[in-house]
């Protein structure tokens, strides 16, 4: 007949191990030399198991199953994941889109309303140099009489930043 260990006794008739351990110090239950309980001494302590057939093939069955069964799972979480990652970089995307979007329009908004520009940018407009500038004004001020018959030289007022931004754009 077939020998079992403790385990395999406990596993089979679905018991403790300290059960079948009371039993074998009670002497209803014996070892073999080997340490083992043949498989007759249990039927005639126990009975017919309720699962005749070998416990290692169920288990290796049941076991295979299961694993086939989390491997799955495991692959549809993955694919799953994988789905999740893909939308989140297509956001990521439109939202680096948008914001480009909205830097641009910013920037020129800046420089219609001459505000203080946030980043400093490569297409930004060159100032007019100030020699240029006083040349300019030099050669349009005007000579005017004054109430006393004196001459007086009346200088044009100088543009303001927002005529300066307009100006060096169109030029």
């Amino acid at each position: 007949m077939k020998a079992l260990s403790v385990i395999e006794l406990a596993k089979l008739y679905g018991m403790n191990r300290q059960s079948i351990y009371k039993r074998i110090n009670k002497g209803d239950l014996s070892k073999n030399s080997d340490g083992k309980i043949d498989l007759s001494e249990a039927i005639r302590v126990f009975g017919e198991p309720s699962q005749r057939s070998t416990p290692d093939v169920t288990t290796l069955q049941s076991s295979t199953v299961q694993k086939s069964a989390e491997v799955d799972i495991l692959k549809q979480q993955v694919d799953m994941l994988r789905k999740q990652l893909e939308l989140a970089q297509d956001r990521e995307i439109f939202q680096r889109e948008q914001l480009q979007a909205k830097d641009e329009q910013l920037y020129s908004l800046q420089l219609l309303l001459g505000a203080p520009k946030a980043q400093q940018s490569e297409a930004v407009a060159e100032p007019i140099p100030e020699p240029e500038i006083k040349k300019d004004l030099e050669s349009t001020s005007k000579v005017v009489e004054s109430d006393n018959g004196h001459q007086l030289e009346k200088k044009p007022k100088r543009p303001g930043l927002f005529g300066r931004v307009i100006r060096a754009v169109l030029e």
